[in-house]
């Protein structure tokens, strides 16, 4: 390579960088416009939990078939960008494998174990794309996704396939014109290439000048593609890839079907339950203490880790496709419900670019506009999503905050809803009964 072409490459490294930085920022800054939850507690677990789940696809496997495929994507993905390091020095120096004198026999292992990760990312992409455009799984063909998310799943296959290949031509050129009798410009013998070595015939026959172009065109391809994908990241589902370890990391450790209680309201009932507390005695309402708003109507009503989640979200459908309430029909989808709230999370990010760094209210809220109360209402808490999701999203708690706010703010609960409640504060008792009978029933037991 020659200066002007370093040049060029640092330039391409700083505006592909600069980009991926900037879109990094808007993302962090965005989970934060959330509630401040403290997830600092039990480190210990937490790290377990992000190297069994995040890192060791331990939920992804209970579907062996998609699982074992996805740790080939996975694994190829990260070990084969190791090789990136490698790329940004030679590029930056316009040296050529530069690592193959320190490492010997290593780097050959590495090249060798490169190529075959390529070749399984392939198959699994392949394999991928057949189940979602062929076999159309139900869970990919959902009503829920469609437009922009539907295609995203495909561009996210083509990219990859398109990369690997751009990586295995890169190396049959180099493989050919390192064995180019008496040597080729700086290209020296380096690495092992178990796949591309078969590619290389391709070449023969053509000018040692046209395959080292090949060689600079492929290189070029392969390394503007990885800066490429890596900004597509931040508008796709891909984003999974580097926030499933904080998502692990941050996930709720409390049993499934523990709710939190709102501090404020579980004073309030420990006073009017206390036959002795004298409300005017007790301390002075601290105003920060108590919520402006009970439970969530918007994005920045929630808690920055359910901010996080919509991030995360795989929108692989597992959720939806284990929820009782959509297999029956009903209007609830999970994946929506994540997809919904990112949706407005960028909405409302967007709106605080345009004006500055400042919010303006642009009358419309995630409750309504984006999810609707039936859908809320279509779930029965049951966890299966939180079970099913391959890291560790919680659908359930966006909903449960959205109903609390339905109920103790727009007191909008469903008239089953709201005769159970005034049977509970009348009767002491889910049902229409009086005291003096509501406990009748043990008797005909």
């Amino acid at each position: 390579m020659s200066y002007l072409d370093n040049i060029l490459f640092a330039i391409l490294l700083i505006v592909g960088f600069g980009f991926f930085a900037a879109s990094v920022k808007k993302i962090y800054r965005n989970i934060n416009l959330g509630v401040d939850v403290d997830r600092k507690d039990n480190p210990k677990a937490r790290w377990t939990n992000m190297a069994l789940i995040a890192l060791g696809q331990s939920k992804m496997v209970r579907r062996p078939v998609a699982g074992i495929l996805h740790i080939f994507v996975y694994v190829g993905f990260i070990i084969i960008n190791i090789e990136l390091l490698e790329i940004i020095i030679d590029g930056l120096f316009g040296t050529h494998r530069i690592f193959a004198p320190y490492l010997g026999v290593v780097y050959n292992v590495l090249i060798a174990s490169f190529e075959i990760l390529a070749i399984l990312v392939i198959f699994a992409v392949t394999v991928f794309w057949i189940r979602r455009n062929f076999i159309r799984l139900k869970r990919f063909i959902h009503s829920d996704l469609k437009g922009f998310p539907k295609s995203d799943a495909n561009y996210i296959l083509y990219f990859e396939t398109v990369l690997m290949i751009l990586f295995l031509l890169m190396n049959a050129a180099d493989f050919h014109l390192q064995n180019v009798p008496g040597g080729y410009s700086h290209f020296h013998k380096a690495g092992s290439f178990p796949i591309s070595q078969w590619i290389a015939p391709i070449f023969n026959g053509t000018s040692n000048e046209l395959v080292g172009l090949l060689y600079e065109l492929f290189w070029w391809l392969h390394i503007a593609g990885i800066l490429v994908f890596m900004n597509y990241l931040y508008f796709s589902k891909h984003l999974h890839i580097l926030l499933a370890f904080p998502n692990t990391y941050f996930a709720n450790l409390k049993p499934e079907g523990q709710f939190d209680n709102l501090a404020s309201v579980t004073k309030e009932v420990k006073l009017m339950m206390d036959p002795n507390a004298d409300p005017f005695a007790a301390a002075p309402v601290d105003e920060n203490a108590v919520p402006s708003k009970f439970g969530a109507s918007d994005v920045q009503d929630l808690n920055w880790v359910q901010l996080l989640n919509a991030y995360t979200c795989t929108e692989c459908g597992r959720c939806t496709s284990a929820c009782p309430a959509n297999q029956t029909g009903k209007k609830l989808s999970p994946r929506k419900i994540m997809m919904d709230t990112r949706d407005r999370l960028t909405e409302v990010g967007k709106n605080i670019d345009a004006n500055k760094g400042v919010f303006v209210p642009d009358n419309k809220t995630l409750l309504n506009d984006y999810i609707t109360p039936e859908e809320l209402w279509a779930c029965t808490s049951c966890n299966a999503c939180v079970e099913e999701c391959p890291v560790n999203i919680s659908p359930l708690s966006i909903i449960m905050d959205m109903r609390r706010f339905l109920v103790m703010e727009q007191s909008a609960a469903p008239m089953s809803l709201n005769a159970m409640m005034t049977n509970i504060e009348n009767n002491g008792a889910p049902w229409q009964y009086s005291q003096q009978d509501r406990l009748n029933w043990k008797n005909e037991n």
